[in-house]
């Protein structure tokens, strides 16, 4: 367990969240000393604070470094970070304008306000903030203050994969790391990042695991969370994650950006110079055919290079078949993408073996092919392993 010393408060010993992990690798509160302030002005995003947890609620663990969890308890004290929250499938939340209650809005170190939450969302763990980490010297602690340093490289940029979804849970993270592991089996040098969402330790650690170099995320980089950040923000964090990833000798990157095409901050960052600058490829994800075409459409309408799709509609043989028929490029199963042979044509920009025809239109019928008006024939097997597109006649 990553915990730290606060000898201003009795010598209480509280558990470090994913998001604050820098204060222990710095030597905060075993070296260096920590200390607590109550002043009364409103906290900022990315300010550290320790809370003490008051009411189990639906995040009964705390993420910590390398995806290890700890087990919440009422009267427990975390040191968390102040963050705003964007997460369709559990809670919207935003920085709240006082140190009064507030929620643990994301198990990875969160302590926001809810704003709205999905419907399957049990009330939210709550926090009673005991005041705002300082340092030795009584400043308070952002998590800018704890970014990792990213030094100038002249080398050129590795080529770059993006992996962008329809929402979260339509499978980026997954599918960024069977790219990452075919591209390690090809005999690259991968670097990976994650550029948008929530700080949460999973996502790094399933892209450590699948054998990334190295991975860096928006927490190194000083920020808890992207969502209602200004897009020169954002922007900075996409610029440093590849130049730290290419100064560590990658020779190959792998981005994820967090929540779905409509989501504010990658709306805007994917219609950005930069982004288009630093994106070679995108993988798009989806968890069913009419959101995979259109996302797909929508990526193609703003000129970005869509080299394949895949995601959680790929463990359905007739939503598989569905967005064959109105897309023009690669569907892939999620595992075929650790094969190495098809992460190196993705990577080198290649889009082989389309499922469809040129313009995009369903394919002619043709003995169990997709007929022209879109029905789908009576009868499907089940989809086996198959590392080469999918198209009607493999889900046939």
């Amino acid at each position: 367990m990553q915990s730290v010393r606060f000898n201003s408060s009795g010598n209480e010993v509280a558990k470090v969240s994913y998001t604050a992990r820098r204060l222990v690798e710095l030597g905060y509160g075993s070296t260096r000393t920590l200390g607590l302030s109550v002043e009364d002005r409103p906290p900022r995003a990315g300010d550290l604070v320790l809370c003490r947890v008051t009411e189990i609620g639906q995040h009964r663990f705390l993420g910590q470094v390398h995806g290890k969890r700890n087990r919440l308890f009422v009267g427990d004290t975390v040191v968390v970070a102040y963050g705003a929250r964007y997460a369709p499938d559990q809670f919207e939340a935003e920085v709240p304008g006082d140190l009064g209650p507030c929620d643990l809005v994301a198990g990875g170190g969160i302590a926001g306000r809810v704003v709205s939450s999905h419907s399957r969302m049990k009330s939210p763990t709550r926090v009673e903030p005991l005041g705002l980490v300082t340092d030795e010297h009584g400043e308070v602690i952002n998590l800018a203050r704890l970014a990792r340093p990213v030094v100038p490289v002249l080398a050129a940029r590795p080529r770059t994969i993006a992996v962008l979804g329809t929402s979260m849970n339509s499978g980026k993270t997954t599918v960024a790391a069977a790219l990452i592991r075919g591209l390690g089996l090809a005999g690259r040098r991968v670097g990976a990042a994650k550029v948008t969402g929530t700080g949460a330790p999973g996502d790094p650690t399933m892209m450590a695991d699948a054998g990334a170099s190295r991975v860096i995320d928006f927490t190194d980089l000083g920020f808890p969370t992207t969502y209602r950040m200004p897009m020169p923000q954002v922007i900075r964090i996409l610029r440093s994650a590849i130049t730290d990833l290419t100064s560590h000798q990658a020779d190959a990157i792998v981005l994820e950006i967090a929540d779905g095409l409509l989501q504010r901050e990658t709306a805007a960052l994917m219609r950005t110079p930069e982004f288009r600058a630093g994106v070679d490829g995108i993988v798009f994800t989806a968890g069913e055919a009419v959101s995979a075409v259109a996302g797909v459409r929508m990526l193609r309408e703003e000129g970005l290079p869509v080299v394949a799709l895949s995601g959680v509609l790929t463990s359905s043989p007739l939503a598989v078949a569905e967005a064959v028929a109105c897309v023009d490029v690669p569907v892939y199963a999620t595992a075929a993408l650790s094969d190495p042979s098809v992460t190196e044509q993705l990577l080198a920009g290649a889009v082989p073996g389309r499922g469809v025809v040129g313009d995009g239109s369903v394919l002619p019928d043709d003995g169990g092919r997709l007929a022209d008006h879109g029905g789908l024939p009576q009868e499907r097997s089940r989809l086996t392993e198959y590392s080469a597109p999918l198209t009607a006649e493999t889900v046939a």
